[in-house]
């Protein structure tokens, strides 16, 4: 019997894709955005450092908890609505197989063939029949708060490493040109990976990463200048 062999998509890595590239660029935007306030307020190199450490692990906690909280409230809504179809199955079989054939009659079936398609797939599993085609659920796309979580913390901490490195190394005269241009760098390489990764256009995911964390970097030294001439 040959083996069975199961086609790889992109949606398979979704889940764990957006977690990490939003980790990674938040990482970069923020740390750099933070380091190029301070600077630019006149603070001193080791102020500036200091910052950008307090940054990351500030910027890592609040991603790994906000993303938990935020994936498992979807989890939870998909456990109840899951719940909800349990019961419904128990209390009226030929009703949800009735509703199950309709989907399909919907999706282009003809009706005695989507009638024939609900009755099977609902006598090998009729739980995961109504959660996948009724309600949108599968194990592929399920939310993982755990997961998404630690991929959050450990992408933003790895992004925020980047341009704080760069602080650490070059001198303060040309701290923020250079962090900001690395910063820069850093940002259209993981729009391009991300975007090629994720089977979009490279151009576009690129641009679009790059323009809005300088649009960000801008306004914070902006800031940090404004309030350094006042203070």
């Amino acid at each position: 019997m040959p083996a069975r062999h199961r086609e790889r998509h992109r949606t398979d890595r979704i889940g764990w894709l957006r977690a990490a590239v939003l980790g990674a660029n938040d990482g970069i935007v923020s740390t750099a955005s933070l380091v190029l306030g301070v600077a630019a307020a006149h603070a001193s190199h080791s102020n500036v450092l200091v910052a950008g450490v307090a940054g990351l692990v500030a910027g890592a906690m609040s991603m790994a908890a906000g993303e938990y909280v935020s994936v498992h409230s979807q989890a939870d809504t998909e456990q109840a609505d899951l719940e909800r179809e349990r019961k419904e199955l128990k209390a009226d079989d030929q009703g949800e197989h009735n509703e199950l054939a309709a989907i399909y009659v919907a999706r282009g079936l003809d009706p005695a063939l989507a009638k024939q398609v609900a009755q099977q797939l609902m006598a090998h599993d009729a739980l995961d029949a109504h959660a996948r085609d009724e309600l949108g659920i599968s194990k592929t796309l399920s939310a993982r708060p755990i997961q998404a979580a630690f991929a959050s913390a450990g992408s933003f901490a790895v992004g925020a490493a980047l341009p704080l490195l760069v602080t650490a190394i070059v001198p303060e005269a040309s701290l923020i040109f250079l962090v900001s241009g690395t910063s820069l760098v850093f940002l259209a390489l993981l729009g391009g990976v991300a975007a090629h990764v994720g089977g979009a256009g490279v151009t576009v995911g690129t641009i679009r990463v790059t323009f809005w964390g300088a649009l960000a970097m801008a306004v914070t030294a902006g800031v940090g200048a404004l309030f350094g001439t006042v203070a």
